[in-house]
């Protein structure tokens, strides 16, 4: 049986190690992140130290997720941070690395945060298309469909300007950004609303299980069950699209974006609201403070 020889593991030192590892192709693997320092600059980009055999090369365009026109400014030298490896060593044993795909992927996952809570980016408008606007998003390009942005006719008005969005749609594996201005500015909106506040808004649409009402920016659900303490048979024989109406919040679902109102609840007696529906509205303001102690208790 062969013997251990402790002289023979002794005399295998680092450096034989690294000269196996070499020679078995072991080393920095495109996709691996690495910690270095830039020591030099380069017609085109920055050598960096990274630890290996030869400095990582990181071309300019790779430097930042913004486009910048002085490497320098983004990458001081000998300032230690993490890079990304983008491409397999080449004979030399030097490797491409870059800041920029690295901050690209810390972009995406706050982006998912931000989907993921219904919290709205700050974006600047860079273009115009048929369908809508692009943006930049953190660095990253994004798109507003026509419908999902506050102005939707004079659109080359808004190119340079700053505006809220929500993330309505991610692809990453696509680079897909799709984002909302109408649906920050509810969110915005809601956050000012309180449950037994009342609001004055205009029907925008009606369905068989109730009304949209339009108020400050926002939309609000009447549920059939809402309008009266009689129940409602047609709804369309109570109110029509266009129609003025004030009604009283009685829930508030900020992450779904849902507001419920109610008119039952400024009745002043079963059914009034199918009977008298205009005395109703015309005396609500009266009415709003008893309505809303019934509803907070």
């Amino acid at each position: 049986m062969a013997q251990n020889n402790p002289e023979s593991a002794a005399s295998f030192s680092m450096d034989d190690f690294e000269k196996a590892l070499g020679q078995h192709g072991y080393g920095y693997a495109k996709g691996q992140i690495v910690t270095g320092k830039a020591f030099s600059y380069e017609r085109d980009g920055a050598l960096i130290d990274i630890g290996g055999k030869s400095p990582a090369f990181l071309a300019s365009d790779e430097a930042s997720i913004y486009r910048i026109s002085d490497i320098t400014v983004v990458l001081p030298l000998q300032e230690e941070r993490e890079f990304l490896i983008i491409g397999d060593q080449n004979a030399e044993g030097q490797v491409t690395v870059s800041i920029r795909r690295l901050e690209e992927r810390l972009v995406w996952d706050e982006l998912k945060e931000m989907q993921k809570d219904s919290r709205s980016v700050q974006v600047k408008v860079l273009d115009v298309n048929k369908g809508g606007v692009t943006v930049n998003a953190l660095g990253l390009r994004g798109f507003i469909p026509r419908s999902q942005l506050n102005e939707r006719e004079d659109l080359e008005s808004l190119v340079g300007s700053s505006l809220s969005a929500c993330v309505i749609e991610l692809d990453q594996r696509k680079g897909k950004i799709v984002l909302s201005n109408r649906q920050a500015s509810r969110a915005v909106n809601m956050s000012k609303l309180e449950i037994g506040q009342l609001v004055e808004g205009t029907v925008v649409s009606l369905k068989p299980f109730g009304a949209f009402v339009e108020f400050d920016g926002c939309t609000g659900l009447l549920h059939i069950s809402q309008v009266s303490k009689k129940p409602v048979n047609e709804l369309e024989k109570v109110f029509h699209s266009g129609q003025a109406i004030k009604a009283l919040i009685v829930n508030i679902d900020e992450g779904k974006g849902r507001i419920s109102l109610s008119t039952k609840v400024l009745e002043q007696y079963d059914g009034e609201a199918l009977d008298n529906l205009a005395k109703l509205i015309d005396e609500a303001d009266d009415r709003k403070d008893r309505a809303r102690k019934s509803i907070l208790g």
